[in-house]
């Protein structure tokens, strides 16, 4: 079976497709029903073209990460990224890793205003020491 997520897939029209789909639905979320003729559509525009965008590359072991930027390594077997640290000891670094394509098994991407971030940032787990482990069945 062929990856979903291929080296195609990020670096042609699907990715982008994808952030600019995450943007155009907040924007819509937040002035629903604007149309062009209307005097709000230039503020949604400025508010379209403000907003910001998070990626979360999820893993068959259940590893994820946050993609800060694509790294053109000229490989087309494996996706290669900065990666986005979420302990504050990790900040002062720059982690960059290479996954298999045919181990990405989803990526999200979140669509946010600057002004309105959330405080929490979503789990990601590329930092742990390996995935959770499932809890133990008791029966009795």
């Amino acid at each position: 079976m062929a990856a979903i997520f291929d080296y195609d897939w990020f670096t042609g029209p699907a990715f982008e497709r994808q952030k600019t789909l995450a943007r155009e639905l907040c924007a819509r979320k937040k002035f629903e029903g604007v149309t062009e003729d209307q005097p709000r559509y230039e503020e949604y525009q400025k508010f379209l073209g403000e907003l910001e965008t998070r990626v979360l590359i999820y893993l068959r072991d259940g590893f994820s990460y946050e993609m800060k930027g694509m790294i053109d390594l000229g490989l087309r077997g494996m996706l290669t990224f900065e990666c986005e640290p979420v302990d504050e000891q990790y900040k002062v670094g720059a982690f960059v890793v290479s996954a298999l394509f045919e181990e990405i098994v989803r990526v999200e991407v979140f669509a946010v205003h600057p002004s309105e971030k959330p405080e929490d940032t979503p789990m990601i787990t590329g930092f742990r020491n390996r995935p959770s482990e499932p809890p133990l069945r008791d029966d009795g």
